[in-house]
């Protein structure tokens, strides 16, 4: 079975036996009397509506590119799973609303041992589920089905207060539920959120993971032929679909016959061991010769007196034109990055009147 099925097969499971909670626990509210457990009750029908919409992404996110969106339709998930953290957040704000009305005011419920009981059963099915739903959201790098596991967690964590108040209340004849339920709603409005920023995250674009790229330019690095790897840059179109961009520094006496067998060679094995489609620059490099060396000594002195300049890269001498070409990348933190570029050239041309330098800035998209 592919992923998206799998997915769908998850939320078929979460559909189903949220389902039967929502039954069960309308049936005990009803009966005894308790705002909190109905409340949980309309709580798990919201994840049932969360599992439903899962479903539907996964759908929508697993079409085939199109014209109009060539790079396909996965970034759906994402807003998938803003739509369920935005129904998480939805879902605490009312539970707190309730929480707060039952402590400004109280009113009695009549509990059982038997919907204590099935109180408790449904604290196991709620954890059971969430730890269900969180390991194959990990397993299928699904952030949608890792949501709802969270507020499954959560939903065990109301159910497990609604049953210690409802002990509390048997025992000791007071009734605590709106207390505890208000602590959980202000938990379950904190994993909301934070659900929102990171699916919001994924659709406005993450930072290249550190360990992913080392991973990746070390791989393009054992190619022969390759001096360096700089300026990566991916972009994700969903969970599985990354496409992205990279400059490779190469002698200069390649030919374009030889540059073109390797850009091949190394686009074909990133994406036979990465997944991502990879287009691949070329820096020529004219490192060796000892007066191009020196120069660059020269440069990398200065740059070391400007630490908002994280990294010099693509240096190389062209004689014919006299010029020199060299990249910076600049720390986001300055607001003036050209001004920072026209310092060190200023003081390279002091050094070296006769060049033209031709300097590009790079953002520091990547490690």
């Amino acid at each position: 079975m592919d992923r998206g099925g799998k997915i769908v097969r998850v939320s078929a499971v979460g559909i189903l036996v949220n389902v039967i909670l929502v039954g069960f626990k309308a049936a005990v509210g009803a009966v005894t009397g308790s705002i909190a457990i109905i409340m949980d009750a309309v709580n798990n029908l919201s994840d049932a509506l969360s599992s439903a919409i899962t479903i539907v992404g996964t759908k929508l996110a697993g079409r085939r590119p199109d014209r109009d969106h060539p790079f396909g339709h996965g970034q759906i998930e994402y807003v998938t799973s803003v739509t369920i953290a935005v129904i998480v957040i939805l879902a605490g704000a009312a539970a707190l609303r309730e929480s707060v009305m039952k402590i400004i005011e109280p009113r009695p419920a009549s509990y059982t041992i038997a919907s204590l009981a099935i109180i408790a059963a449904a604290v196991g099915a709620k954890l059971l589920l969430g730890r269900f739903f969180r390991r194959k959201g990990a397993e299928l790098n699904c952030e949608a089905l890792t949501a709802s596991g969270a507020d499954a967690l959560f939903d065990a964590a109301i159910s497990f207060s609604t049953l210690l108040a409802a002990v509390i209340s048997m025992v000791w004849h007071i009734n605590p539920e709106g207390w505890l339920g208000a602590v959980i709603s202000i938990l379950m409005l904190r994993t909301g959120v934070q659900l929102l920023m990171t699916s919001l995250g994924e659709i406005i674009g993450f930072r290249v993971d550190s360990d992913l790229a080392q991973r990746l330019k070390e791989r393009l690095c054992r190619c022969p032929g390759v001096l360096g790897a700089y300026d990566l840059t991916l972009h994700r179109y969903g969970p599985e679909r990354i496409i992205g961009s990279v400059h490779v520094e190469v002698p200069e006496d390649m030919t374009a016959r030889e540059i073109h067998g390797l850009t091949r060679r190394l686009t074909e094995e990133v994406y036979r061991d990465f997944g991502i489609a990879l287009t691949v620059g070329i820096y020529a490099s004219n490192a060796g010769d000892g007066a191009f060396d020196q120069m660059k000594e020269s440069l990398d002195k200065i740059i070391s007196d400007y630490p908002e300049i994280l990294q010099m890269h693509g240096f190389y001498v062209d004689t014919d034109n006299m010029s020199v070409f060299f990249d910076l990348i600049v720390d986001f933190k300055v607001k003036n990055s050209e001004e920072l570029r026209d310092m060190v050239v200023a003081r390279m041309r002091e050094l070296y009147p006769d060049y033209t330098f031709r300097v590009m800035l790079d953002s520091d998209v990547s490690d």
